[in-house]
């Protein structure tokens, strides 16, 4: 039988899915599951994105350009002046969802045996891209006693060797909602520059700040302007995770030249997406008011409801919609499992991702799980009552 390659071999699988065989088999039994494993908001997408969905009336669902239609591009440079970052539509590449972007970030800017710095946890698929493009991430922890803070420039200064191509963040942060202060931003930006190094910055996210401290983009940082490639996408903001449709953004005109041949190879974006990413960008600004104050009482609700479960702590996330959390197990991975094939209460259980697969190294996150807010508060108090039912069922297994 013919070998699979090792790059297959290493990839990791997703802590975000890797449970659903159990959770198919749960809901095969009847057991109801409340999703709290997965960025996956139930609010509605935009109207007017889902109306300019029903009225295409094409003859041909032809190939868009590979760098996306330019009015769309146009769109997106109107969107991002409201965040102080200037840019044009040749600075725009649209890509199939963020994860394309970073893909092609990857494989643009980084040699097989190429290293990143990546603050960790991190969202667990930028493993799978490193792996993809043959590079390596090498990581900076940060601790839920600390908040996720930042871990100290002299952590990053350990491991900047000649094999360092950049640094990667996540801003507001997936999987742990922290969002990075501009002093954290200032010393970022003097390592890439210290250094000659890329900045990749995801920055899905940021819609949803819940502070009154200010969104730094990787944009924002003066100086290293032909360094940053910034991730985006319109699946969180939108609630279209399904239409696929994200964007790669530099000013290097290098890099700008080389991932748009893989574009090319590639072909192009999605046709029917990118007609309702356009759209969705003239919503009106009820929608994202109505979503913001939204997760911001979702965010209440699952971080008081957490933290009042007994060995339960949750930090209170700053943005995005997701939290990492500290659970009274010793493994929460058997016990996520346990309450997918094992546990039921009045036929309902829960489903999370074990946040060990947001680290790197096995050893970090084997007592915390990620949980994203993304469901009705009716639904995240039944969640968190379920919660504290499997724990204590869970821990009192043996007794």
């Amino acid at each position: 039988m013919p070998i699979i390659s090792e790059r297959a071999e290493l990839m990791p699988a997703s802590p975000i899915r890797k449970l659903g065989p159990l959770a198919e088999a749960a809901k095969a039994r009847g057991t109801k599951i409340y999703h709290l494993n997965i960025g996956q908001p139930d609010l509605h997408t935009p109207e007017v994105g889902l109306e300019a969905m029903r009225k295409v009336d094409r003859k041909i669902l032809e190939y868009s350009p590979s760098a996306g239609y330019l009015s769309l591009r146009k769109k997106l440079v109107e969107y991002y002046e409201q965040y102080q970052i200037k840019l044009s539509p040749e600075d725009i590449i649209v890509t199939t969802g963020g994860s394309e972007a970073v893909l092609f970030a990857f494989m643009t800017c980084l040699n097989p045996g190429d290293e990143i710095i990546v603050p960790e946890p991190a969202y667990a698929n930028y493993m799978a891209f490193a792996i993809s493009a043959g590079a390596k991430i090498r990581p900076v922890v940060s601790t839920i006693e600390e908040g996720f803070a930042l871990p100290d420039v002299a952590e990053f200064e350990k491991l900047i060797n000649p094999r360092t191509r950049g640094i990667l963040i996540c801003n507001p942060n997936n999987p742990t909602g922290y969002l990075y202060t501009r002093r954290e931003m200032e010393r970022i930006r003097e390592l890439v520059k210290k250094h000659d190094l890329f900045l990749f910055s995801d920055e899905v996210y940021r819609e949803f700040i819940y502070t009154g401290s200010p969104y730094i983009s990787a944009f924002h940082l003066e100086g290293i302007e032909e360094h940053v490639v910034l991730i985006d996408s319109v699946s969180k903001r939108y609630s279209e995770c399904g239409i696929r449709i994200g964007a790669l953004i530099t000013k290097n005109k290098k890099v700008h030249e080389a991932v748009m041949k893989f574009c090319q190879a590639r072909l192009s974006p999605p046709l029917l997406g990118q007609i309702v990413a356009e759209a969705s960008i003239e919503a009106p600004r009820s929608y994202s008011t109505e979503v913001y104050e939204e997760y911001i009482e979702r965010r209440k609700c699952l971080i008081d409801g957490l933290n009042r479960i007994p060995g339960v702590y949750s930090p209170i996330p700053m943005g995005a919609f997701y939290t990492v959390a500290r659970l009274p197990v010793e493994d929460s991975e058997d016990f996520c499992a346990w309450c997918l094939s094992d546990f039921e209460y009045e036929g309902e259980t829960i489903m999370m991702a074990p946040a060990s697969g947001f680290y790197s190294e096995p050893e970090y996150g084997r007592n915390e799980v990620r949980i994203a807010y993304v469901l009705k508060k009716e639904d995240l108090q039944r969640a968190l009552m379920i919660l504290g039912k499997a724990l204590e069922a869970y821990n009192n297994r043996n007794k």
